[in-house]
């Protein structure tokens, strides 16, 4: 079979050109116009040799090469730097961010031949097969929540189904309310300020990394880590920043075996993005006439994105005493499904939660509250053991 290069280059003409150039020579030939998608074809094309672009925006290919190199899939695959620089010093930096081989352009096309054969020859790769496994890297099951409006409790349903996994499965959980601007964990938690989101959206893209995330995780009580969302209203303008945000998040998914993502409200441009990464998404149905059709009207839009309508589940949340509440049944009859779990109304206990500046099922483990976050748990563990 003809070898698989994948060309990581941020200019089109250099991608079309390459790779015209390589397709001559009978290689298979797989593009990424940026760093993170460039990481993510690695991952799931396992190429015999990674051409990489170093100068390109945001992540650049020191940044990529790096994380190439620490992800068992691709710490041997060789790769050759391509880039405009000359000095010695940038040559160096490459070399110490893991390349093998490198090319300064423009190059003739019998110059590239010969590196890319040298490489491949030089490089035998250990293909994953029945007799030698491949050593893998366990990601996150990562579990979104979201809902059509604001103010139906997705922050509490997200920190509370959090703790609630982290209790029943002893593993480490990560919550992460992926709202600059708006969060109200960090507040309720003790931190009046917190700036954790924000100082990881602002930062370099090519300087993040999985130890300056973890860094920035507050460590509850019980040993649930929080990425808190910020508090200053003008923070809401990095709900713009995708790119940042998606790598925070791939980031994030290999440092617990559970991810809970606070999406927030609507389907923003981020959220649209973020979902891919999801493999589990709980949609948060408030069980009154309007706010069921939008959450009905949520669900399509999701499937219509490509989600898969089985890895949407429902949240039946009631945030108000009420003698004329939804029932089960009619929640399904106007959704289409039937809610995994029904929070009941828990204003005093949120209340006292916040006085102890705690969590609702950490203020009162024995409550109704803390069984049916026990309960939604349960849920994800189900769906996980069908994945």
């Amino acid at each position: 079979m003809n070898e698989k290069i994948l060309i990581i280059d941020d200019d089109v003409d250099t991608l079309k050109l390459v790779g015209l150039m390589l397709q001559k020579q009978s290689y298979q030939i797989v593009a990424a116009n940026n760093g993170l998608q460039g990481l993510e074809q690695a991952e799931s094309e396992n190429p015999d040799l990674i051409l990489l672009d170093v100068m390109m925006p945001g992540m650049d290919g020191y940044e990529v090469a790096k994380r190439l190199r620490l992800n068992p899939h691709t710490a041997n695959t060789p790769i050759l730097m391509f880039t405009a620089k000359t000095q010695l010093d940038d040559k160096v930096t490459g070399f110490e961010a893991g390349a093998d081989d490198y090319l300064t352009k423009p190059t003739h096309p019998s110059e590239l031949n010969a590196h890319v054969k040298a490489l491949l020859s030089r490089h035998t790769k250990i293909k994953p097969s029945a007799t030698t496994p491949l050593a893998e890297e366990k990601r996150a099951l990562i579990i979104g929540v979201l809902s059509p409006r604001g103010g139906q409790g997705v922050t509490t349903v997200s920190v509370n189904l959090g703790a609630a996994i982290h209790l029943a499965s002893k593993s480490d959980v990560i919550v992460a309310e992926l709202r600059p601007g708006m969060g109200s964990i960090g507040p309720d938690l003790g931190e009046p300020n917190p700036r954790a989101l924000v100082e990881l959206l602002s930062a370099s893209m090519a300087d993040l990394t999985r130890q300056m995330v973890k860094e920035k995780l507050f460590v509850y009580e019980t040993g649930l880590q929080i990425l808190f969302g910020s508090v200053q209203p003008v923070d809401a303008a990095l709900l713009n920043s995708v790119a940042p945000m998606e790598t925070l998040v791939n980031l994030l998914s290999y440092l617990a075996p559970y991810l809970v993502l606070d999406l927030g409200a609507g389907l923003t441009p981020m959220t649209q993005k973020l979902i891919s990464s999801c493999n589990l998404l709980l949609v948060i149905a408030e069980p009154v006439p309007n706010a069921l059709t939008h959450s009905r009207l949520l669900i399509d839009d999701l499937v219509a994105l490509g989600v898969t309508r089985e890895n949407v589940l429902v949240v039946a949340v009631n945030r108000i005493r009420t003698d004329t509440q939804t029932t089960l049944a009619q929640i399904e009859s106007q959704i289409g499904q039937s809610p995994v779990a029904m929070i009941t109304p828990m204003p005093e206990l949120i209340y006292m939660a916040i006085r102890m500046k705690t969590i609702a099922i950490g203020a009162r483990p024995e409550s109704l509250t803390a069984q049916q976050f026990a309960k939604l748990a349960s849920a994800v563990f189900d769906f996980e053991k069908k994945k």
